[in-house]
């Protein structure tokens, strides 16, 4: 016999039914199925990097950041997920920004967390982090904390290009919260500290105050410890990654991958809401599993293809793609590859309702 659905079950009475809608009430069985659909399904998707490439050319050439409107000076070009109308994910928000030679995204600050992560960098290209001038060298990653000042300026005579990388869909969209902002009253904040002020802060030695400058990392307040401004060169964490695959066993799901931890507490996640991690893929094709947790992708280096839900997204260099919540997965690179891998599963862990299976 066939079940029935609950509203087949249950007729109310007109008087009870117009009640509940004069005072806008509805009963259980009407809402749940209105429950999680606020998006439709995120969906596997991958955006080639040639495909971007022209995107941010084009856009560059038409328009100069200072012709943006205020508190949008940021030249972006932002995949967008099938499912979604405004990000790669209902949780993490992804951009590839350029900043022209001479030119500067003026300073703001907000309180969603962010980073960058270099795709082509310079010297003289730098983020402005806290009063530190942070330079921008190829695959470095520079955190950009909650409410701390933050410019790009490019002094040097090629375009610079990076990803962003911010929590904006979890508090904006999923959490329906605001996102707080001001914009800088100097399109350059003043620059306070000397390179390095951040990184001899947080590096192995430690300074003796038991505590820290409370201007980090803003005036939010929570149970996990802030993130400071650092960069995390690339060429420190490559040699971290391949000393792990020259000495240690891979993981069945992930190759040998290294996490980006808070240099604060000296451990993972990097921000309370999303986690970072380089891994190396040289051994085959990895596992397959699946997890609640949204996954994220950017090709550093190589070629191959990942399997979601049979679904091949095949992947080169620099290419961006998505993993879905609860979708089987696995990497399968050609030879030997990178990835900067980004998750939301900091979220789901917070609140103990983070799963994982072999698939």
């Amino acid at each position: 016999m066939a079940q029935q659905e609950p509203d087949e079950q249950v007729e109310l009475s007109s008087s009870t039914r117009s009640h509940l809608e004069e005072q806008n009430l509805r009963p259980l069985w009407e809402v749940e199925d209105t429950m999680g659909n606020v998006y439709d399904d995120l969906e596997p998707d991958i955006w080639k990097w040639e495909d971007i490439q022209t995107a941010i050319d084009n856009i560059e050439d038409d328009i100069p950041i200072d012709d943006l409107p205020p508190g949008f000076q940021r030249r972006v070009t932002v995949p967008i997920n099938t499912g979604m109308e405004n990000a790669i994910s209902n949780t993490i928000y992804v951009g590839v920004q350029t900043v022209s030679p001479g030119e500067t995204a003026p300073a703001h600050r907000h309180g969603a967390n962010a980073l960058r992560f270099t795709i082509d960098g310079h010297e003289e290209m730098k983020t402005v982090v806290a009063g530190e001038e942070f330079p921008m060298h190829d695959n470095d990653l520079i955190t950009t904390p909650q409410w701390e000042w933050h410019d790009h300026v490019n002094d040097s005579d090629e375009t610079a290009t990076w990803l962003d990388v911010l929590d904006l869909p979890l508090i904006l969209d999923s959490l329906n919260a605001r996102n707080v902002f001001e914009n800088h009253e100097l399109d350059r904040q003043p620059v306070t500290k000397t390179q390095g002020y951040w990184d001899s802060q947080y590096g192995r030695a430690r300074p003796t105050e038991a505590a820290k400058d409370d201007s980090i990392p803003g005036p939010f307040e929570g149970t996990a410890d802030p993130t400071p401004p650092y960069r995390f060169k690339w060429r420190e964490t490559h040699e971290t990654l391949r000393q792990r695959a020259d000495n240690d066993t891979p993981d069945p799901y992930d190759g040998y991958s290294m996490a980006y931890v808070n240099p604060n507490s000296g451990s993972p996640p990097l921000f309370p809401t999303m986690s970072f991690r380089s891994q190396l893929l040289n051994e085959g094709p990895t596992d397959a599993h699946f997890h609640n947790a949204t996954e994220v992708f950017f090709v550093i280096e190589g070629e191959g293809a990942t399997h979601v839900d049979g679904e091949a997204l095949e992947w080169s260099e620099r290419d961006i793609f998505v993993v879905p919540p609860g979708t089987k997965h696995h990497h399968e690179p050609d030879d030997e590859a990178i990835l900067l891998g980004m998750s939301d599963r900091p979220v789901y862990e917070a609140f103990n309702f983070y799963t994982e299976a072999e698939a």
